[in-house]
């Protein structure tokens, strides 16, 4: 093949997202409070990974061909409510660099089939909220008499009719 050849031949079979960007990504979870444990699952239901935070995952932004994965991330931790949070995903500039340096064959067939189109959220914070105290079972009623509530409180009292 002759030298005047292999450069433009390399840039129109390059993809410029492929070049400069990946397509997994190390996701860092953490949890406020931290220690919870969590469970990361694709679109699909399918788990990839358990652990507790804080944690660090290499995941695939892709799914498909033009088609980004989605990722939820669900954390349970005692004495608080339980927590659902998506990592984010958007197009990954780099891709538009295609229009300049990759082309057609970058924009709509290498990136897309790589997955280096997509970019993922490289921080992901689930923050708990402290759930409220469950009601003993052994609790019961009790009914009191006025003398029986302490004189402090008496000034709450609503008067039933």
């Amino acid at each position: 093949m002759r030298k005047g050849y292999v450069v433009p031949l390399v840039v129109l079979l390059a993809a410029c997202a492929s070049i400069v960007s990946k397509s997994n990504y190390p996701v860092t979870l953490s949890s406020n409070p931290s220690g919870a444990a969590i469970t990361i699952t694709k679109s699909n239901g399918e788990q990839v990974f358990t652990g507790t935070t804080p944690a660090t995952v290499t995941l695939s932004a892709k799914k498909g061909f033009f088609s980004g994965e989605n990722y939820m991330v669900r954390a349970t931790l005692a004495g608080h409510s339980d927590a659902t949070v998506q990592i984010g995903r958007g197009i990954d500039g780099w891709y538009f660099g295609n229009l300049l340096f990759g082309g057609l064959i970058g924009m709509l067939i290498v990136d897309p089939a790589t997955g280096a189109m997509w970019k993922l959220d490289q921080n992901v914070v689930v923050n708990m909220s402290q759930s409220e105290p469950q009601a003993d079972a052994d609790a019961t009623l009790r009914i009191l008499t006025i003398d029986e509530i302490p004189a402090g409180y008496r000034q709450h009292l609503v008067r039933l009719k």
